[in-house]
C-alpha cells in the first residue's frame, strides 16, 4: 500500500534555532517518535528535476511522499502524482516498475461511507500513546491539587541589574515579576502589534512548528499563512487547540523590533563569549535569544525545564498566561527525571511527586525572568502573543549542567537540546582563564560556577583522551579551534586557577583538595579571591580540625552541639606564692598541688571562668556523648616577698605583670598532657610567672582544660 507521509518526530521540543522562551522550551519528551527506523538524512526524489532549485526542493521535502509498492523507492507526490489525491490511492507503482511489468496496476481505495451524523474526532496517535485526545485533561488532572500562591518578588525595571545580582544572595534563584517594562532597558513592538504583523514581517510561506495541545506533539507542514488563518478562526470552530512556542526570529526583520532586557544582555554567554565575527547571517551559533510565541485560549504546555537549564525572559505583549512552578531542588529534579519521557507523564500530575507547586498569573505588559532549572507548566486562558528568549549565565552553572545530565539520561534528541552547548562552554572557559590570569576578582558565587564549568571541561578532555573513537571525535569537534589549541591543558589550568582563587590548598584529578575559606583564617573579602596571606593559609591547613589523613576520609559529624553559657566566679585563697627561682613550680601548678590552701599562705584573688560544650551523635552501636570543659583561672597576689628571677623577662602593666617563661623552659606546645582514665587534664598555656610592678603587685594565670567523653 502506498505510504503518504514520512513523519520524523512526534515530540514537542524545540529545534536548535527554535526554542521558545519558556512554555516552549519543552525539554519534556511528551510523545514517542513515530518511526524508529527513520534516518535524518535528506533523501532525494528520483523524479525531481536535476536543475530544481534548492528552495523548491526544501518546499517539496515538506510535502507528502509516496512509496512504490514494487521497488520500495520513495518519491515526492508533487513530482509523480499528476495532481491526484494521494489519500485515495491504495496501491501505487512508479513508472519504471509499470513498464517492467504490465500486469501492475495502480488501484484506488473504495469510497468511504459518509454519514450526516456528527461524530467526535478521535486522535488515534494519542490513543496509541496511551492518552485520550482531550486538551482539557491537563486542567482536570490538577483539580483538587495543593497549589500555593507564589512568594516571588515583584520588582521595578530599574532595580533589575548587576548591582542587584551582586548584592542580593537570592538574586536569580527565584522567578521575579516586573509589572511595567520601564527601566528594564528592553525594546518590544508596540501594543498594537498583532499576529498579522508577525506574518507580514516573516512571510506567509515561513515554516512554523505547531503543537497539538491534546497530544503535545508537533504537527507538520504548517506555514505562518496557514497559522494566521487558524488564528482568525472562531474559537468554537477550531478543529483543535494548537500552540506555537518555537518561532525563533533572529536575523529577520522582526528581530529589529525586539531587544532583550539589559540584564539578559549583560549575563548571556552567547553575547559575552561567542566571537562576534562568528555570529549573524551565514554563521552557525546558538540562536535562542529571540522567540515569538503565539498561543490560543485553552493551550497548555506540560511540565518541562528549558534546555540546558537556561534562564528565560518572558514578556506578554497582549493576552495572559498562568505559570505553575516547581523549585529545582535535587529531590524535585530527580522526580522530574523519573517522570519525563515515560508513560507516567500521560496520566500523572508531576506536582504529586514534588514538594510544592506555585501559581503565577501574568497579564498584558508583564515581564518575568525565570532562573536556572525551574520546572514549569504554562496555561493560556486567552489568545496571547509573547516575546522572550533563553540565556545561559555564570551564576548557577552547576544546575545548568545537572539539567543537561537529565537530558542525556532521558535521551532527548540532539535536535531539541541547547545548540552548540559544549562549544559555548569552551568559549566561556577560555575567557575565564584569561581573566584569572589577569588577576580579575569574582564573587564566590561566580567562582563556584566557574569551578563547575572547569570540572565539566576536564571531563570533556578525558573523553578526548580515554573515550571510544566516536566519543573522542565528537569531543574534539566541540572544541573551537579558532580560540583553543590545547583543550586538555586549558581545562586543567582553569580548574587549578579557579581553585586557587576560591581558596583550595591543592589540586588533583580526584578533587580531594580542601578549601581554606576566609572565615577559617579570619581574612576579609580579598581572601575569597585568592589574595590571602600564604603563611596564615598554611597554618589553617595544618590545624587539627582541618587535617585530612586520607584522601576520601571524612570525619563523622556531630548530630547536636550545645555550648553552655560561661560561668564566672571570684574568691580569695591563701596559698604559697610560687618561687620562680626554682624549676619545680611549673610541675606543682600543673599537677594541682601548687594551689593547695595553707595557713601561712599569702592571700590571692582568684578569677575563675568555666565553659562547657556537650556533643552527641549516633553510632553503629548506640550513641556517643562528649563533654568538653575548659576552666580558666587567674591568680593575683597583691604583695609578697618573692621577687623575680634575674633570668626572667617581664612586661609592665598597671594592674600587674604577666611574665613569660624563663630561658631553657619548654615552650607551651611541648607541655605534655597527663591522662587518668576518661578524664584528661591538660595545660594549654604554662603558668605565668610573677614580676614586679610599680604598685608592687604581680599576677600569674593558669589555663586548665578538662575533657571527658561518655
Amino acid at each position: 500500500m502506498a505510504r503518504s507521509t514520512r513523519r520524523r518526530s512526534g515530540r514537542t521540543q524545540k529545534t536548535p534555532d527554535g526554542v521558545g522562551a519558556t512554555d516552549d522550551d519543552s525539554q519534556t519528551h511528551l510523545a514517542q517518535e513515530r518511526e524508529e527506523g527513520w534516518k535524518d538524512e535528506d533523501d532525494k526524489c528520483p523524479a525531481c528535476e536535476d536543475g530544481q532549485k534548492e528552495g523548491e526542493q526544501s518546499v517539496a521535502d515538506k510535502e507528502k511522499w509516496v512509496r512504490c509498492d514494487a521497488c520500495k523507492t520513495w518519491f515526492h507526490w508533487r513530482c509523480v502524482g499528476e495532481g491526484g489525491d494521494l489519500d485515495a490511492v491504495d496501491k501505487w507503482f512508479c513508472r519504471p516498475c509499470l513498464d517492467a511489468d504490465p500486469a501492475r496496476v495502480i488501484t484506488m481505495k473504495p469510497p468511504a461511507r459518509k454519514s450526516a451524523r456528527k461524530k467526535t474526532q478521535r486522535d488515534y496517535a494519542g490513543l496509541n500513546a496511551g492518552s485520550e485526545a482531550d486538551p482539557g485533561r491537563f486542567l482536570r488532572m490538577m483539580e483538587g491539587k495543593a497549589i500555593k500562591r507564589d512568594p516571588f518578588r515583584r520588582m521595578k525595571g530599574s532595580e533589575v541589574g548587576l548591582e542587584w545580582l551582586e548584592n542580593d544572595e537570592g538574586a536569580m534563584r527565584e522567578p521575579v515579576l516586573i509589572e511595567e517594562e520601564e527601566g528594564l532597558g528592553m525594546k518590544m513592538p508596540p501594543a498594537s502589534f498583532t499576529v498579522d504583523d508577525v506574518v507580514e514581517a516573516l512571510g506567509e510561506d515561513h515554516p512554523v512548528e505547531v503543537i497539538d495541545v491534546a497530544t503535545q506533539a508537533n504537527t507538520p507542514n504548517w506555514t505562518l499563512g496557514k497559522w494566521l488563518e487558524y488564528w482568525h478562526t472562531e474559537p468554537s470552530k477550531r478543529d483543535k487547540i494548537r500552540n506555537v512556542i518555537s518561532l525563533e526570529i533572529s536575523g529577520s526583520p522582526l528581530a529589529d523590533q525586539v531587544l532583550p532586557p539589559r540584564i539578559v544582555r549583560e549575563l548571556d554567554w552567547v553575547e559575552k563569549f561567542w566571537p562576534n565575527t562568528k555570529k549573524g547571517r551565514g554563521h552557525n551559533y546558538p540562536k535562542v535569544q529571540l522567540y515569538c510565541l503565539m498561543g490560543v485560549g485553552g493551550a497548555w504546555t506540560d511540565w518541562h525545564i528549558d534546555f540546558a537549564g537556561s534562564s528565560v525572559y518572558y514578556h506578554i505583549l497582549h493576552g495572559a498566561k498562568v505559570f505553575y512552578f516547581i523549585r529545582p531542588t535535587p529531590a524535585n529534579l530527580a522526580a522530574y527525571e523519573r517522570w519525563s519521557g515515560t508513560e507516567v507523564q500521560n496520566h500523572s500530575w508531576l506536582g504529586d511527586m514534588c514538594d510544592e507547586v506555585f501559581k503565577v498569573e501574568l497579564k498584558t505588559g508583564n515581564t518575568m525572568i525565570i532562573p536556572t532549572g525551574w520546572i514549569h507548566a504554562v496555561y493560556t486562558p486567552t489568545d496571547t502573543l509573547v516575546f522572550g528568549g533563553n540565556f545561559l549565565h555564570s551564576y548557577n552553572v552547576p544546575t545548568q549542567l545537572r539539567v543537561r545530565e537529565i537530558e542525556l539520561s532521558t535521551h532527548v534528541p540532539k535536535k531539541f537540546r541547547f545548540p552548540f552547548f559544549v562549544k559555548l562552554c569552551w568559549y566561556a572557559g577560555e575567557k575565564y582563564l584569561r581573566d584569572l590570569k589577569a588577576k580579575e576578582e569574582f564573587s564566590p558565587r561566580v567562582l563556584e560556577s566557574v569551578e563547575a564549568l572547569a570540572d565539566f571541561l576536564v571531563s570533556e578532555s578525558r573523553m578526548m583522551e580515554r573515550g571510544n573513537e566516536s566519543a573522542r571525535r565528537q569531543a574534539k569537534e566541540d572544541v573551537p579551534g579558532d580560540r583553543i589549541k590545547d583543550a586538555p591543558a586549558l581545562a586543567r589550568e582553569l580548574r587549578w586557577r579557579v581553585r586557587q582563587a576560591a581558596g583550595y590548598s591543592s589540586d588533583d584529578d580526584s578533587r580531594s583538595g580542601r578549601k581554606t575559606k576566609a572565615a577559617m583564617n579570619g581574612e576579609g573579602a580579598g581572601a575569597a579571591n585568592g589574595v590571602s596571606n600564604k603563611r596564615k593559609r598554611l597554618a589553617a591547613e595544618s590545624s587539627e580540625d582541618n587535617m585530612e589523613l586520607f584522601r576520601n576520609f571524612k570525619r563523622p559529624t556531630w548530630d547536636r552541639v550545645d555550648e553552655r553559657p560561661t560561668e564566672k566566679e571570684g574568691r580569695l585563697a591563701k596559698v604559697r606564692r610560687p618561687d620562680t627561682t626554682s624549676e619545680d613550680w611549673t610541675r606543682e601548678w600543673t599537677s594541682g598541688s601548687g594551689d593547695a590552701e595553707v595557713e601561712d599562705g599569702q592571700e590571692a584573688h582568684v578569677e575563675r571562668k568555666r565553659d562547657v560544650i556537650v556533643k552527641v551523635r549516633r553510632t553503629a552501636k548506640g550513641l556517643e556523648r562528649q563533654r568538653v570543659e575548659r576552666v580558666l583561672e587567674e591568680w593575683v597576689w597583691n604583695e609578697g616577698p618573692s621577687g623575680p628571677s634575674p633570668s626572667l623577662s617581664s612586661k609592665t602593666d598597671p594592674g600587674g605583670v604577666t611574665g613569660t617563661a624563663a630561658a631553657g623552659q619548654p615552650p607551651p606546645g611541648e607541655v605534655k598532657a597527663e591522662s587518668g582514665g576518661q578524664d584528661t587534664v591538660m595545660v594549654e598555656n604554662p603558668p605565668l610567672v610573677e614580676g614586679e610592678t610599680e604598685g608592687g603587685g604581680s599576677s600569674g594565670s593558669t589555663a586548665v582544660a578538662v575533657e571527658s567523653t561518655g
